[in-house]
Parts: structure tokens; sequence; C-alpha cells
């Protein structure tokens, strides 16, 4: 049987609040175990653990979860639930949730363009250096040129 791997993250405090913040966020996603020093949840069927591990260690932008939607909406709806409450915007498409987790808020267009490589990339690129949330709307029209 393969092993499947997942993240452990870790919280000073917090993990059954975090858990329950992000399966609110998530579809397919649910608590599966509390055992006080460890939460175990899905999100999006993606297995998690969260550790109550205390203040050591804090999250940084040297890892990120890259969320890929397919429209505006789907961008709109998790780049706004994950800075509720004391997350914070950042540039090209990331931001951090009042935990410090960054995440990359990221649209299939905007992808597709950087694989076309060449000059429709550059432009789709150069878009999205000026942004904080994606604009399917504005990088479709850079890529357009």
């Amino acid at each position: 049987m393969k092993k499947q791997m997942y993240p452990c993250l870790w919280f000073d405090g917090q993990a059954r609040a975090a858990a329950d913040f992000y399966c609110t966020i998530f579809p397919d996603s649910k608590i599966i175990n509390d055992a006080g020093m460890v939460v175990n949840f899905e999100l999006n069927g993606q297995f998690f653990m969260g550790l109550n591990g205390g203040d050591k260690f804090k999250f940084n932008e040297a890892v990120s979860f890259v969320i890929p939607c397919k429209d505006q909406e789907e961008i709109d709806h998790y780049w706004y639930k994950l800075i509720a409450d004391g997350g914070k915007e950042g540039m090209c498409g990331w931001c951090k949730d009042k935990w410090g987790i960054s995440w990359q808020i990221t649209p299939r267009v905007l992808t597709d363009a950087l694989a076309a490589g060449g000059d429709e990339a550059k432009r789709a690129f150069d878009a999205m250096m000026g942004m904080k949330k994606i604009d399917i709307a504005a990088i479709e029209a850079a890529r357009r040129g």
C-alpha cells in the first residue's frame, strides 16, 4: 500500500480553531479527530495534521499552499475568506491567513499563460506583478496584448 504524505502544521494552541476555520472555507472538509495535542482534519479531501506545539516555531513564506482556481468567483472566495479576521494580502496572488500560513490563490488562466512562454507569458507575468488578488480579466487582457 502506498503511503500518502501530509503536512503537519505547528500552532501555538490553536490547531482546532484553525482546522474549524479552514473547514468552513474548503469543500469536502471535516475534522477527523481532536486529541488535544493533535487535530487531524481534511481540506478538499487532503489530510492535514495540526499540532499544538507551543510558540517555538512560526509560519513563513518558505512554505505555501497553492489553491488552483477556475474563475474569479473562486479566487474571490478563497482570498477574502483566508484574509478575514487578521490575515494579510500579499502580492501576486499570495496572502496569509490569521495564523501566518501562506496561500497562493492561482487561476488556471495565469498558469496557462506562464506555461505558454514567450511574449504572452511575459505580459501575463508583468500584469500579475502589479496585483495583490489576481484579476482574471486583467490577466486575459495582458495575454492578448
